[in-house]
């Protein structure tokens, strides 16, 4: 069944806005803002784990793992990108039963040859049909009935053709997938076919400087999507400012203040206060 939590949050904010995350720190970051949702992206993961790039070298346990701490860090549902399940079909049933176990929300599946890449790197290549169908069988099997939000995503429209990347969602729907995903789109006249023909709830994937035209939330919503995914903004942001700082410390052996978060900001974000307290109750003192 997909997941209750996600689905009525899709209802209540008609298009919902909302970023993706890489470590414990950016989730909880997400979640105090006030965001009710967010995603562990892949190539955010891959870039502050493994300090490379996304061109499938992150493992599927190295992601496990990592969504495993983010997932326990914070309160609200969070969605996995699982890449393209990490093998053939069995592979990916392991890894959505691992995700669930994990504590995730869902997850993204895509229809990439492994190694896969960014979605938005040239170079793509997408499996057969009918081995992304096995795909989405047997993510939809291993759910079960337990509660689990699956995206469909696909890589068909840069190598295949619009017409092929809607058959291969509209099918995944079919077959038990909760949203559809076509990505890198690569003009607006796209994005408005995108948005009219493909099965809701439908993403929009927001990438700065990618390769899709990045819109506003009612620009995308007029189109027609219901998701609007903002995957990099915090990587692209905590790099640049952590690069500042650097910067400033080289050049002048001092750094500006009024860029920071203060020390006791900081502490309340990750929780010192209450750890203290829970010290205290635990040290027998009378």
């Amino acid at each position: 069944m997909p997941h209750p939590e996600v689905e009525a949050i899709i209802q209540q904010q008609g298009t919902l806005v909302f970023p993706g995350v890489y470590d414990c720190l950016s989730a909880r970051i997400v979640q105090e803002v006030g965001f009710p949702m967010t995603f562990v992206s892949g190539f955010g993961v891959s870039a502050t784990a493994l300090g490379e790039p996304d061109v499938g070298l992150l493992t599927q346990t190295e992601m496990l793992e990592r969504a495993r701490r983010i997932c326990g860090s914070v309160e609200i549902p969070i969605l996995v990108d699982a890449d393209t399940g990490y093998g053939n079909a069995v592979n990916v049933h392991r890894t959505v039963s691992d995700l669930i176990n994990a504590g995730a929300a869902g997850c993204f599946l895509e229809d990439q040859v492994w190694p896969k890449r960014c979605g938005h790197m040239q170079g793509k290549r997408v499996v057969d049909r009918d081995e992304y169908f096995d795909k989405i069988r047997a993510a939809v099997d291993a759910r079960g009935d337990r509660p689990f939000f699956i995206v469909a995503r696909t890589d068909a429209l840069a190598v295949l053709g619009f017409e092929e990347a809607l058959n291969r969602v509209s099918r995944a729907i079919e077959l038990g997938a909760d949203a559809s995903f076509i990505e890198a789109p690569t003009t607006v006249d796209d994005l408005t076919k995108i948005g009219r023909a493909a099965p809701k709830p439908t993403v929009a994937n927001m990438i700065e400087s990618g390769k899709t035209p990045v819109l506003s939330r009612e620009e995308l919503a007029q189109l027609g999507f219901q998701l609007v995914l903002y995957p990099l903004s915090t990587l692209f942001s905590a790099a640049h400012a952590i690069r500042d700082a650097c910067q400033q410390v080289y050049d002048r052996q001092a750094t500006s203040s009024e860029r920071m978060m203060t020390f006791n900001d900081f502490n309340r974000l990750i929780g010192v206060d209450a750890r203290n307290e829970q010290a205290q109750r635990f040290s027998g003192d009378d």
